[in-house]
């Protein structure tokens, strides 16, 4: 499926295609980019184990966590996982582009996938981490939704790879993004 444009108002419909996709294929794992717990609370009865990938402490302030500590704890009451972590595409890579200019070929990956949508970046990016951090099963199919800012647009099933082979990522199908 096709949105006619980017953005939150797709959330519901995203997780909604993301959840009966993965019941028809038989995917056991769903990961998910939040950041307030939004999308991740859709998930609450989907009856899948499901890993929450946040932006890393200090991400928009020093020393800070953006996803509250009691939508953690919530979100870990329904047997959610959460991660919070270094950002596989970006990192280490971008604080060496800020401070001296110039691209890493990491950030040359992380561009040349927005050509298909950020959201399809951020599916290759928190699958790759959950994978990396032990959250979810190698080798397997996984559903991962994602997006833009708030909200979600974007569901995949990917086969993760380290981050260490990266480039044995394959997105298997694209379940809906925006146009």
């Amino acid at each position: 499926m096709y949105f006619e444009n980017p953005g939150k108002e797709n959330t519901e419909k995203t997780v909604e295609l993301a959840i009966k996709c993965a019941k028809e294929k038989g995917i056991k794992h769903i990961v998910v980019a939040s950041n307030e717990g939004n999308t991740a609370r859709l998930l609450k009865d989907c009856s899948m184990e499901v890993v929450v990938v946040t932006h890393a402490f200090g991400h928009k302030e020093p020393g800070m966590q953006e996803m509250k500590e009691e939508v953690m704890k919530e979100l870990e009451g329904y047997g959610f996982k959460i991660y919070s972590g270094t950002h596989v595409l970006s990192g280490a890579e971008r604080g060496i582009s800020k401070k001296f200019g110039g691209v890493s070929p990491v950030e040359i990956i992380a561009q040349s996938l927005r050509m298909l949508g950020q959201g399809v970046k951020v599916g290759v990016e928190i699958s790759t981490m959950a994978l990396d951090a032990g959250l979810i099963p190698y080798g397997e199919d996984i559903i991962t939704i994602g997006g833009w800012k708030n909200g979600a647009d974007t569901a995949l099933i990917v086969r993760p790879a380290y981050a260490n082979a990266i480039f044995d990522t394959k997105i298997k199908e694209i379940i809906c993004k925006p146009h």
